[in-house]
């Protein structure tokens, strides 16, 4: 309906030649089916290293999500896992890799991390990707690294755990390096304490983790309607200045808050239906072409759903957004 409408604006503004007219919703429907997801991947990440200028330093954030709306009740494996690689001052993806399940987010961030341009870049990411391949992948790219640290190497954190338990008790045998911030919004006071050292010789295994030169633990202390709640969190890092520590520690959430709520509240994308062969990885490949197009349109200060509203109507307004990444 929407092309039907908009007819001549698409052959005279983007030069469409529609020689057969709009193409019926069934034949829409087929062609996103059957376009190859890892050729339409390739060409979105082509096309983001053409554009996107990402600098030094810049804090890329790896972390999957399950599109809801594509489980199927009676085959729930064929449920689609995308895991995206989010550039958090950029503010855009950079590229992101299907995979068959949370568990397979293991092999696929080394993979993905071959596919994208992060050269000088620190990357963070929650525990599924605290694993020696993943690291060794990450220092070969000359990236840092801000991993966080869980049970799924229980020893290892069970270590790091008990060094900043002793290091607390006996702060003068053991020097720490410290920062705090605090945050006030939606009802809740939060004090975050980081704390970060290099002092890692008594760490057995330190060669087979590729650039671990430091260890890290974050207390996150929230109050909400006079409730105290404390969150403790360990992570491995190649990073040893704690204000960049920090920095990389609280900028991964952007992941979840920029992109991954963007999608769901935006674009409505835990509800869409559509599953049929690829169409449901295409789509969701679509969707990061459509917010990196959002975010980096700056030339006016809306929010993403005002954009996206103002682009259902305002023709002018559509090309400028379209074409300030394609032109």
């Amino acid at each position: 309906m929407y092309c039907k409408t908009k007819q001549e604006i698409l052959k005279k503004t983007y030069h469409l030649e529609l020689e057969n007219g709009i193409p019926t919703e069934d034949t829409f429907q087929r062609i996103f089916a059957i376009i190859k997801p890892k050729e339409f991947e390739k060409c979105f990440i082509n096309w983001v290293k053409s554009v996107i200028n990402v600098e030094e330093q810049e804090i890329v954030s790896i972390d999957g999500k399950t599109l809801r709306g594509t489980q199927d009740k009676e085959d729930n494996c064929n449920v689609i896992h995308m895991v995206s690689a989010w550039a958090n001052h950029a503010g855009v993806v950079l590229g992101q890799i299907r995979v068959d399940g949370k568990s397979n987010e293991i092999p696929a961030v080394p993979e993905l991390l071959d596919s994208i341009d992060v050269k000088g870049c620190i990357i963070t990411s929650d525990a599924m990707s605290c694993q020696k391949r993943t690291v060794r992948k990450i220092t070969e790219h000359e990236c840092d690294y801000v991993i966080c640290l869980k049970g799924n190497q229980e020893t290892f954190h069970d270590e790091v755990k008990l060094y900043f338990e002793t290091a607390f008790k006996e702060p003068k045998s053991y020097p720490l390096s410290k920062t705090k911030t605090s945050g006030k919004g939606h009802g809740r006071i939060e004090k975050r304490e980081y704390f970060l050292t290099d002092d890692i010789d008594w760490f057995e295994d330190k060669e087979e983790w590729c650039g671990l030169k430091a260890i890290g633990m974050v207390r996150s202390t929230r109050t909400i309607k006079d409730v105290e709640t404390v969150d403790v969190r360990y992570f491995i890092s190649s990073v040893t200045e704690i204000k960049l520590f920090a920095k990389a520690v609280r900028q991964h959430w952007g992941i979840e808050n920029s992109l991954h709520w963007c999608l769901d509240m935006c674009f409505d994308e835990d509800h869409c239906r559509l599953r049929v062969d690829n169409s449901g990885e295409n789509f969701a490949v679509l969707r990061h072409i459509a917010t990196n197009l959002y975010k980096s349109f700056t030339s006016v200060k809306l929010s993403l759903k005002a954009k996206r509203f103002k682009c259902s109507f305002d023709d002018e307004f559509l090309s400028k957004v379209i074409f300030n990444k394609f032109s």
